[in-house]
């Protein structure tokens, strides 16, 4: 797996992907990293399946694995894994991404960023979803498969479980929560801009740092000081 993994990030080259190479997928926030983490103190990202806006299948996962390595980006020293919320406001059958786009992002997932997951939390999926997961379910491997929660508003287990995770005054209203929560497409462009910076300078990109100003060119990129080391995938 580690053999396979090395060949395809020399290939993928994930670490090289910027922001404005995937805005267009993240125009909605159908994915986006959260501003609060759970109370391991795990990156959030918050995905809205009913939010998809495009039919790019690469553009699509090129987009998810942007934000992965960004997740890992912003991880605390202490911590390896992610958390995903999962919202499925305005999700239907016909705007779901084809099978095959789910399946090719389970493989990445799985064999490309192993154990990076944590738990992820299904939140009120519709009825109709069960017909989906039936053929999803079996993309996955096990260990993958049993950090997927359902969450139901009227299941007080469920609901319970996820706020073992996450301190109700962080998490949104979407989830049940008390913060109010709006993805503001402008601002978080913005950070991703300055985490592209920040993403060079780890992997010692410093030489396609004036590309990225260029790219970015008027907008406000504020440089951060970061270690000099490559994150563990």
């Amino acid at each position: 797996m580690l053999e396979e993994t090395l060949n395809w990030r020399s290939t993928y080259k994930p670490e090289e992907i910027r922001w404005h190479e995937v805005e267009k997928e993240g125009e909605t926030g159908k994915v986006s990293r959260a501003n609060f983490h759970d109370r391991h103190g795990r990156t959030v990202l918050i995905m809205r399946p009913g939010m998809q806006n495009t039919s790019s299948s690469d553009g699509h996962i090129r987009h998810l694995v942007y934000l992965l390595e960004n997740a890992i980006l912003n991880l605390p020293e202490d911590q390896e894994q992610m958390s995903w919320l999962i919202d499925f406001t305005g999700w239907s059958l016909s705007a779901s991404v084809p099978i095959k786009t789910a399946r090719d992002s389970a493989h990445i997932l799985q064999n490309h960023y192993p154990e990076r997951l944590a738990v992820a939390f299904l939140y009120n999926p519709p009825r109709i979803f069960e017909a989906f997961w039936k053929v999803i379910k079996y993309f996955l491997d096990q260990k993958t498969f049993q950090k997927v929660k359902f969450v139901y508003p009227n299941n007080k287990d469920s609901v319970e479980l996820m706020r073992s995770y996450f301190d109700v005054e962080n998490l949104p209203v979407e989830f049940g929560g008390k913060a109010k929560l709006q993805y503001d497409h402008e601002e978080f462009s913005r950070l991703m801009m300055q985490d592209d910076v920040k993403a060079a300078r780890v992997w010692g990109f410093e030489n396609k740092l004036c590309h990225i100003n260029n790219v970015y060119s008027g907008a406000e990129v504020a440089p951060e000081q970061v270690p000099l080391a490559p994150p563990a995938s």
